[in-house]
């Protein structure tokens, strides 16, 4: 049986300030926009920049670090994959959605000059290390 792969890695800047709610089981989403950008030369030879868009979903943890830490102009490294989803609007149109549901996240600085809540993230659950022991010989060093 094969495996299918849904990954997105981004790095880009916060667009806007997180927007934080609760779901009714009490957990917690943040969303944001990230923008990216890519440069390449034309056939003319002038210089092309294009930004795209992203909308981000944060769950749970990760959520609340969004919150306390993450500001508009942000630089962040976001690892998640790719959800598409649709609704219908007040007069009936139905509206296509495309986000990026996180599961990694690495902070990599900001923009505001330190005025803001720069911090550095929380490392992905950290794993116990073993601890140190001495050895049993009598060695001077």
């Amino acid at each position: 049986m094969s495996r299918g792969l849904n990954k997105v890695l981004l790095i880009g800047n916060v667009g806007s300030d997180p927007e934080v709610r609760s779901t009714g089981s009490g957990v917690r989403i943040a969303k944001v926009s990230l923008a990216t950008n890519r440069s390449w030369s034309g056939r003319d030879g002038q210089q092309q920049e294009k930004t795209e868009w992203h909308r981000l979903t944060f769950f749970g943890k990760l959520a609340d670090v969004v919150e306390q830490w993450v500001n508009k102009g942000d630089r962040l490294y976001v690892e998640g994959r790719i959800e598409y989803s649709q609704t219908e609007d007040d007069q009936g149109n139905v509206r296509y959605f495309t986000d990026i549901v996180a599961n990694e996240m690495v902070m990599l600085g900001s923009t505001q000059g330190g005025g803001g809540k720069a911090a550095p993230a929380p490392a992905p659950a950290a794993r116990p290390k073993p601890p140190i022991t001495e050895p049993d010989d009598d060695l001077p060093f």
